[in-house]
């Protein structure tokens, strides 16, 4: 009977509120070619940041413009802005530490919108998922989100 298991499938929630944008039409090849896993973009209307999923921050950059939660087989990285790392932490204040168990929901990151679009940066915040398992990311939302709200959903293949 060891054929029969499946694992479950993990869903995740919104990070933070926001118009929804397709990954693929995100203007960084490392997102929209999917180089880092698949996902969505949110730009964000919202400026704390929090756990799309239950686990641990596995990883803070130094400069807290993007983070990552694993947890069950997956790992979740939420990049807030695009070339946000050139502003060396200005404009970003982390809430967290890496190793910190955190539940969905629970504030990562706070980010002030208004300097980082000021310093001529995107604000589009890609959520990727990625797995050492084979995993196909099914999209739950296509227009606007809520922070809370089920965004993706990993289904193990």
């Amino acid at each position: 009977m060891f054929g029969l298991f499946k694992a479950k499938n993990i869903k995740i929630f919104s990070p933070l509120d926001g118009k929804i944008v397709q990954l693929e039409d995100v203007p960084d090849e490392v997102f929209s070619k999917k180089l880092i896993g698949d996902g969505i973009a949110i730009i964000p209307s919202s400026s704390t940041v929090v756990s799309p999923i239950k686990g641990v921050v596995s990883r803070l950059f130094s400069t807290s413009h993007a983070f990552s939660i694993k947890s069950d087989d997956i790992e979740v990285m939420v990049h807030i802005g695009l070339d946000t790392v050139e502003l060396n932490g200005k404009g970003f204040e982390a809430l967290v530490k890496e190793g910190d168990k955190v539940g969905i929901g629970t504030p990562i990151i706070r980010a002030d919108i208004e300097y980082i679009k000021s310093q001529g940066k995107d604000i589009i915040t890609p959520v990727v998922v990625s797995s050492e398992k084979e995993i196909e990311v099914q999209k739950h939302k296509v227009s606007m989100v809520r922070e809370g709200e089920l965004l993706l959903e990993a289904k193990f293949l």
